[in-house]
């Protein structure tokens, strides 16, 4: 597994789940952690044992967004990030799932700050988890800057025009009971919960067919702005297959034998 100073790799079964690990600056972006989150996003899509991704932060915070001068790199040790992001000028982007969207589900575990950036990153995961005392928002305006991460063209598409444009005309802070209340997140546990409900949720989905939750999961975000004829005309393109796999046959006969699948992604 990879992993740099400022994002750890561990495994949780078939989830892979990706700490976001500068808990001095809530976790706020650097070139390292951009690199490392970026890395884990391709190591969850090649590794077909890994079913399902887990988001978080350490320290009691989810991401404070960008931090300017830690994206100059640190020195020497930073020469190489900078070297990774000449490489690929699009690499910061994929890594905040703007130009990134993995196949395997995604699911955030928020506590404490997830804010500007952080916001931002959120949009691009499939599934919500946040600690009560959670803190949501796009704060850019307010510093005389745009969100450019995505937030004004996907919060829109997320949850009601009217509170999208509330979020990022005004800048202000959303506890996590508001920002469930207008769809931002889907669930508000206790706080320093947050993780272990992101697994139990990752559990769920890791014991479903592979092939089929992939399939899922494409069909809706392929779908999202097409007209409904084309839409459905999509997902039986997309889903038809799944029907003629070895583990469509496998679920229907562990049904039948009244027993867990085993699912081999064939």
């Amino acid at each position: 597994m990879g992993g740099t100073e400022h994002l750890t790799v561990q495994r949780e079964g078939a989830t892979l789940v990706l700490t976001l690990n500068r808990p001095e600056a809530r976790n706020a972006l650097s070139l390292a952690m951009l690199v490392g989150l970026y890395d884990g996003w391709l190591e969850a899509d090649a590794d077909d044992t890994v079913r399902s991704v887990v988001l978080t932060g350490a320290g009691g915070a989810f991401c404070a967004g960008m931090d300017l001068k830690a994206l100059a790199g640190d020195g020497m040790r930073g020469q190489g990030y900078r070297d990774r992001l000449q490489a690929d000028p699009d690499l910061h982007w994929k890594a905040m799932l703007r130009h990134h969207r993995p196949r395997k589900p995604v699911i955030a575990a928020v506590e404490g700050h997830c804010v500007a950036g952080g916001t931002e990153i959120l949009q691009g995961t499939d599934i919500r988890v946040a600690g009560e005392s959670a803190t949501f928002g796009l704060f850019e305006v307010r510093r005389g800057l745009f969100p450019i991460g995505g937030s004004t063209v996907r919060l829109q598409r997320q949850i009601p025009r009217t509170h999208a444009l509330e979020m990022l005309l005004t800048g202000r802070p959303y506890s996590a009971p508001e920002a469930a209340r207008i769809g931002l997140i889907g669930h508000v546990v206790p706080d320093g919960t947050a993780l272990a409900r992101a697994l139990e949720i990752a559990e769920r989905i890791n014991t479903a067919g592979p092939l089929a939750v992939e399939a899922v999961k494409a069909s809706v975000y392929e779908t999202a702005e097409m007209t409904e004829t084309d839409g459905l005309a999509s997902e039986l393109k997309r889903g038809r297959p799944i029907f003629d796999t070895a583990d469509a046959k496998e679920g229907a006969r562990a049904f039948a034998e009244k027993r867990p699948p085993v699912y081999k992604r064939a």
